[in-house]
């Protein structure tokens, strides 16, 4: 389990454990927030590959099988 703070993720790296379409490698991009602008909601990725976005919870991001931290 990944331990996060959901505020520093913006610009962070991350590794997919299963590669799909040969994205492996992606950048968090932007936060998406409340109305408040106070809480994270989630946040885009975009693949380093080929620049493809993609929206996910931040919590996601927490699970180990699916995300490691850092470009591996």
């Amino acid at each position: 389990m990944n331990r996060l703070n959901p505020r520093k993720l913006l610009l962070s790296k991350w590794t997919a454990v299963v590669p799909v379409k040969k994205r492996k490698h992606f950048l968090v991009t932007e936060l998406i927030l409340d109305d408040q602008g106070e809480e994270v909601l989630g946040c885009i990725l975009e693949a380093v590959i080929d620049k493809k976005i993609y929206k996910t919870q931040w919590q996601a991001l927490k699970n180990t099988d699916h995300w490691l931290q850092g470009w591996k």
